[in-house]
């Protein structure tokens, strides 16, 4: 059977649409076996997601704790700024463990491993400072007992040099993890932390500390 030209023309459309499928379909089976693996317990992807946790609950902390020792409005609206991005951070990292079936705590393996190190380093660590920057538990509880300047001067010293640890460690994960959104939740961690943190810089200039 002869076909005219629009007949022939509507052929070839069909044969390259099936051609063309069929080459889709066989590009998204690659990509889906080229994909990374999910993340292994020891991996830094892991490794960061727990330490950080655990590394914004005490910001988060400590915010809570210094809005009720202040009345000042610029340090309260900067504790609670930090408290509700590291608590929101928080959630995400803890939902990546969930996601990928890993335990939120990996008994064994110290705080920052996965960077090659090991915990603090200091004897801070046996004061509740497990990882660089993060308090002690002596200072916590200077903080619980300031007031008013003291209260603020405490957290804003406290709280640099918790976002100074901080963005060593999410350093660390844009250059070792693998997981995109992971690497870009670090890398904004690392701008935003450096940036508050010339801000605490200027605020406790004003207080003459």
């Amino acid at each position: 059977m002869r076909l005219n030209r629009t007949q022939g023309a509507a052929v070839t459309a069909v044969a390259l649409a099936v051609l063309f499928a069929g080459g889709a379909v066989t590009v998204a089976s690659a990509d889906r076996d080229e994909a990374p693996a999910t993340p292994v317990s020891a991996s830094a992807d892991a490794g960061f997601a727990r330490d950080m946790a655990v590394h914004h609950q005490q910001a988060v902390e400590m915010s809570f704790i210094v809005r009720d020792r202040t009345k000042d409005e610029a340090v309260r609206r900067l504790a609670y700024d930090i408290a509700n991005t590291q608590a929101n951070q928080r959630g995400m990292m803890l939902g990546w463990l969930d996601l990928w079936g890993l335990p939120k705590n990996e008994s064994g393996v110290e705080p920052m491993a996965w960077m090659g190190m090991g915990g603090s380093g200091d004897d801070g660590a046996l004061d509740g400072a497990v990882m660089p920057g993060m308090a002690t538990k002596t200072q916590i509880e200077e903080l619980r007992k300031a007031d008013g300047r003291e209260a603020e001067v405490l957290y804003l010293k406290l709280m640099t040099e918790h976002h100074r640890g901080g963005v060593h460690m999410a350093e660390a994960c844009v250059q070792k993890c693998t997981v995109d959104t992971e690497r870009a939740l670090a890398q904004g961690m690392v701008d935003a932390q450096k940036s508050e943190m010339l801000l605490m810089a200027d605020m406790l200039k004003e207080r003459g500390a």
